[in-house]
Parts: C-alpha cells; structure tokens; sequence
C-alpha cells in the first residue's frame, strides 16, 4: 500500500478545504486560494481536521496516483499556510540583477539585458546585484519561474557563471593547460 498516500493531511488552524464534485479542491489560507482539480477515481475525504485520500483497488495507474493526489493537496496546504520560495544566485563579473514593479531585468553578459515579467500569483524579489528569490503560493509555479529565469544562463562547469540555485553545487572542470 503506498505509504505517502495513506498518510492523513492535518488541517491547520485558519485553513478550510473544500470538495466538490469531479474532486475539485478548494483550500483557502491566511496567504491565499488554490484550487485544483484532482483525480476523478480519488475518494478524498474530510475526517474532523484531516485529510484521507483513499483508492478504490490496487491497480497500478490507482497505486501511482494515490500518493501524487494525497502530495498535490499536501503541497496546496503548506502553500497557503508558509508559501514556497526558491532562491537563486547569479555569478559572473558584470552579471547584475534589478527589479522594477513586475518587471525582472537581468543583464548577464548578452547584448541586451533579459526581462522577465513576474506571472500570476509568484513574486520575484531581489536581494543586493545578485540574489533572486522566487516567493508564491503554488510550488509548481514558483519552481516553474525558477527554472525559467535559471534557464536564461545556466551555469557553466568552469568558471561557475550564470544563474544556479542557491543549494545546487556545480561539478566544476579543469580548463586547458598549454603545451610544455
């Protein structure tokens, strides 16, 4: 039996979930509402302050999907109470980052600088020339914008320039040494 699935979900206080028809949930917080809708053969259900999602047989699309749904509401809970971040680091001489209303501009070596429009529901924030930290509610969009400002210059092995995560190590090469 999957053990992330049969684990119940706690309800925090100031949180209220809601289910309707077709498995659309609806989790509202102090940060915010999301909504999401869910497999269809779930069996989600609200037991006093907790969660339980429970499959209906042992096939195997059932068995993957017990774990994803009983994570995916897991994720929405956690996101309305604390939020997700993500922080990233640019290295590189010269490589700066600012910020002005929702527009990310980042200069990184290019002949124009990148600008980035922050999408609904996630903030970027700047922190000095090179920090970015991504804040929001859902953690598939915020992890999604993060990937996509990492992916307008992805570290090189090197000398360690571009974007990276700030908990991500680069393998770093040995460059070319001249003959003898």
């Amino acid at each position: 039996m999957s053990r992330i699935g049969r684990m119940p979900i706690a309800i925090p206080a100031g949180v209220t979930v809601d289910i309707a028809e077709n498995n659309k949930v609806t989790v509202k917080g102090p940060k915010g509402t999301l909504e999401r809708v869910l497999p269809a053969e779930m069996d989600i259900k609200v037991e006093g302050a907790e969660i339980v999602v429970s499959r209906p047989n042992d096939l195997k699309k059932m068995k993957s999907l017990h774990g994803l749904t009983r994570t995916l509401i897991n994720n929405m809970v956690v996101g309305v109470t604390a939020g997700y971040e993500k922080k990233l680091e640019v290295n590189g001489v010269g490589y700066r980052v600012s910020k002005s209303g929702k527009k990310l501009t980042l200069n990184l070596g290019f002949s124009h600088p990148v600008e980035m429009e922050d999408p609904e529901g996630v903030e970027a924030v700047v922190e000095g020339q090179n920090i970015i930290i991504v804040k929001g509610i859902d953690k598939e969009k915020v992890g999604q914008f993060a990937a996509e400002i990492r992916d307008k210059r992805r570290p090189e092995p090197y000398k360690g320039k571009g974007i990276k995560y700030a908990d991500e190590t680069i393998r770093r090469k040995v460059g070319k040494t001249g003959k003898k």
